[in-house]
C-alpha cells in the first residue's frame, strides 16, 4: 500500500503542468507553439523570463512537495523518495488529460534531488549552469543530471534499489530528449543564448528551418 501510495501521489501531483495552464488560459496549446514542449523552459520563450521561472519554480517544488508527502504519508517509507520522484517525472511527462504529452522532466527531477539534499542539489545546480552555458544547449542539462542523481543517490545511501528505481526516470528522460539531439545535429535546436540573443538566435532558427 505505501508504494501504491507513492506512485499515486507522485504521478497525481506530477500532472499539474502550470505552463500548460496558462497558454490554455491565454487561448491556446503550448504544445503547437516555440519548442512544442509542455515545460518551463518553453513557457520561457511564449511568455518571458518571469513566467518561466515561475514555471519552472513550481514544477521543482511539486516534486519536492510530493516525496516530502509521501515520506510523512508513509511513515519514511525507504524507497518513498524514489518511487515519488520517478512517478511525478513521468506524471509531468505523460499527463493523462493532456494525451500523454507533457514536458521533459528536468524540474521535477531537480525537485526530487532538493528534496534528498539541498548541498546535492546545489551543487548539481552549479554543475548543470557550467554545462548549459559551456555547450549553449539545455538539454544536456536533464541528459547528464538524470544519469548522475541515481549514482549519487545509491552511492550516499548505499541504496542499490532506490537507484535502480530512479534509473527508470532516467530511462525515460533520456528517450524523450532524443529528439533534441536530432535538432541539435541537425542545427535546429534552440541555444541556451536565446535569453540574450533573442533576435540573433531567432533569425539563426529561422535560417535553418528550427521550430
Amino acid at each position: 500500500m505505501r508504494m501504491i501510495y507513492c506512485i499515486l501521489i507522485g504521478y497525481f501531483i506530477g500532472t499539474i503542468n502550470p505552463s500548460y495552464i496558462i497558454a490554455r488560459l491565454r487561448g491556446f496549446d503550448i504544445r503547437e507553439r516555440g519548442s512544442k514542449n509542455a515545460g518551463a523552459s518553453n513557457a520561457l520563450i511564449n511568455f518571458g523570463k518571469a513566467v518561466g521561472v515561475a514555471c519552472a519554480l513550481f514544477d521543482i517544488l511539486k516534486a519536492t512537495g510530493a516525496v516530502l508527502l509521501s515520506e510523512a504519508l508513509t511513515g519514511g517509507y525507504a524507497y518513498a523518495l524514489p518511487i515519488t520522484a520517478v512517478s511525478c517525472i513521468i506524471g509531468h511527462i505523460f499527463p493523462f488529460y493532456m494525451r500523454f504529452r507533457g514536458g521533459k522532466g528536468l524540474a521535477c527531477l531537480g525537485g526530487a534531488i532538493l528534496a534528498f539534499d539541498i548541498r546535492v542539489f546545489l551543487i548539481m545546480l552549479g554543475i548543470a549552469i557550467v554545462i548549459a552555458l559551456m555547450t549553449d544547449y539545455i538539454c544536456f542539462v536533464p541528459i547528464t543530471a538524470s544519469v548522475a542523481f541515481p549514482i549519487v543517490y545509491g552511492v550516499m545511501k548505499s541504496d542499490l534499489i532506490g537507484a535502480l528505481i530512479l534509473c527508470a526516470a532516467t530511462a525515460v528522460m533520456l528517450i524523450k530528449h532524443t529528439e533534441n539531439i536530432r535538432r541539435i545535429l541537425a542545427g535546429r535546436e534552440m541555444h541556451l543564448s536565446y535569453l540574450w540573443k533573442k533576435d540573433e538566435e531567432t533569425e539563426r532558427m529561422k535560417n535553418a528551418g528550427g521550430e
